[in-house]
């Protein structure tokens, strides 16, 4: 991307200050808008103001001047009015990745899906520095790429969890490689439909080299060529043995030449079928960047869960509760329920992000012998599940932790895993982590 004169970036937030911050390195005049006027939305407006930058707070309309360019920050809807605006007047927008993916100096390892993708960036990150490499994560994992370009000079890659709110306005972003974790039904109050949503989300590898790595599961390899990965290699995997990389029985085998185990991931967390199928797409992953599969094993032995994914809070009379607030959609609960196994007692409930629930009827059925259900969809949750498993709609977290605290036996699972986000009840899915860990840490031992 050729440099910038004058810019404006759409959207306050973190992206959009680390976008402010890689234009101005490049010395280009920015200025920035937001509708908010929220103190968030100020406190950021105010730093951004003291670099010399105009800010708009409040703003429906774009500004006046001449840009060359429009960078939005993802939480802008494709239906909003400035890219309307934007394309009367012919100003060219892209996304703040796309942005710092033009200014990154190493390579890039891009890792998408609907769940599960912090863990494997965390993995494949883990892998790298055990081999040696200089890594920064970042992406939807931390610190923006935009912000990551500015330090990108001394690093051996950059791994970024990518979105595919991102992924909306990307035309020239082509990592050097790139994984389609898996593809379930999320975010079709913004995409609409899964045909949308996966065509989104196969853009990662459009413009991928020859030199490049293509990585998915094996189940969406005609979704892959249907969208095209540019001129890239395709690498497999999954549970089948048409896989390149297939997870059975504990370990990951190759379905190179000679076959055989990778590596064994018996006594890791990732010794089942769903964490199975994150270690075999690092292995490909990590292979792509020219690293071997052993790091993937010493990395996965190493490994802790990722904050409120899955964390065990406390064994209490033989009970084990545990928090996975991460889960802020059916198939992450899916998930989660089916890693925890045995006997569940599910809490669940929040805003859904999708509305077909019936998919996970199976799991819910094979493992729940009760749920509990809070927040916005409790109703809708019960409607839908009700003739499967003991439901009951307890509104908050306390009520159901309660609840279930008086129901479970000894050897079962009280799993917080709520299939919708947080904004119904909570800022976030860490403030309802950790309210639910609160309240199972103040629990009393039965007499």
């Amino acid at each position: 991307m050729k440099k910038l004169k004058k810019a404006l970036v759409l959207g306050l937030g973190a992206s959009g200050e680390a976008a402010v911050g890689l234009l101005l390195r490049d010395g280009t005049d920015v200025t920035v808008i937001d509708r908010s006027e929220d103190a968030d939305i100020l406190r950021s407006a105010r730093r951004i103001s003291r670099r010399g930058v105009e800010v708009l707070t409040g703003a429906d309309k774009l500004p006046a001047d001449d840009f060359d360019i429009c960078v939005a920050s993802p939480g802008i809807a494709p239906s909003s009015d400035w890219f309307r605006q934007a394309a009367a007047r012919r100003i060219p927008v892209i996304s703040e990745l796309e942005l710092g993916f033009s200014r990154c100096r190493c390579p890039v390892l891009a890792i998408t899906g609907s769940n599960g993708k912090s863990t494997l960036v965390r993995l494949c990150g883990d892998a790298l520095r055990l081999a040696g490499k200089r890594v920064a994560l970042g992406g939807n994992y931390g610190e923006p790429l935009s912000s990551l370009a500015l330090k990108s000079d001394g690093l051996d890659w950059l791994i970024v969890e990518v979105s595919s709110f991102q992924l909306e306005r990307v035309e020239t972003f082509s990592p050097k490689v790139a994984v389609v974790l898996n593809l379930n039904p999320n975010h079709l109050d913004r995409h609409g439909n899964m045909r949308t949503y996966i065509g989104l989300k196969m853009r990662i590898f459009a413009r991928m080299r020859g030199t490049g790595l293509a990585v998915v599961p094996e189940d969406r390899l005609k979704a892959l060529e249907r969208s095209g990965h540019g001129s890239a290699r395709v690498a497999t995997f999954g549970c089948g043995v048409r896989a390149d990389y297939r997870y059975a029985d504990g370990m990951v085998i190759s379905a190179g030449k000679p076959c055989g185990v990778v590596l064994p991931l018996t006594g890791t967390i990732f010794g089942n079928r769903v964490m199975g199928l994150t270690a075999a797409a690092a292995v490909a992953a990590v292979r792509g960047c020219g690293v071997k599969a052993s790091f993937v094993g010493e990395a996965a032995r190493r490994f802790k869960p990722l904050e409120h994914r899955l964390n065990r809070v406390r064994l209490l009379d033989g009970v084990t509760f545990v928090d996975d607030s991460k889960a802020t959609n059916l198939a992450a609960m899916k998930a989660g329920i089916e890693i925890c196994g045995g006997s569940v007692l599910l809490i669940a409930g929040g805003m859904l992000k999708e509305s077909g629930l019936g998919f996970v009827k199976k799991t819910l059925a094979k493992h729940v012998r009760r749920a509990y259900f809070i927040g916005h969809s409790a109703k809708e949750m019960k409607r839908a599940w009700g003739g499967i498993v003991e439901c009951r709609v307890c509104g908050d977290m306390k009520r159901a932790v309660l609840a279930a605290r008086l129901d479970a036996r000894p050897g079962e699972t009280v799993l917080l895993s709520p299939a919708g986000t947080s904004f119904d009840q909570y800022g976030s899915f860490e403030e309802r982590g950790k309210h639910f860990a609160k309240i199972v840490k103040s629990l009393k031992e039965k007499r």
